[in-house]
């Protein structure tokens, strides 16, 4: 089985989608998961429990096979 992993990243609300990237982003958050569909599940439950959002920030989660 193949590891994928979450990356969440914390960027300014005056960051635009596109320009919220690892070197731009306030956090970046890696999380190690089994499959894909672990990694969207475990990006969302890390930015539901650590409270990532609000103070004029958004979370993007990008999941790949490297952090």
């Amino acid at each position: 089985m193949n590891t994928v992993f979450a990356l969440i990243l914390v960027c300014a609300a005056s960051t635009a989608q596109a320009d919220c990237q690892r070197d731009t982003a306030l956090d970046v958050i890696t999380v190690k998961t089994p499959s894909v569909f672990a990694c969207m599940m475990a990006g969302q439950a890390t930015v539901a429990r650590d409270q990532l959002l609000g103070d004029g920030r958004y979370t993007k989660i990008v999941c790949g096979s490297r952090p």
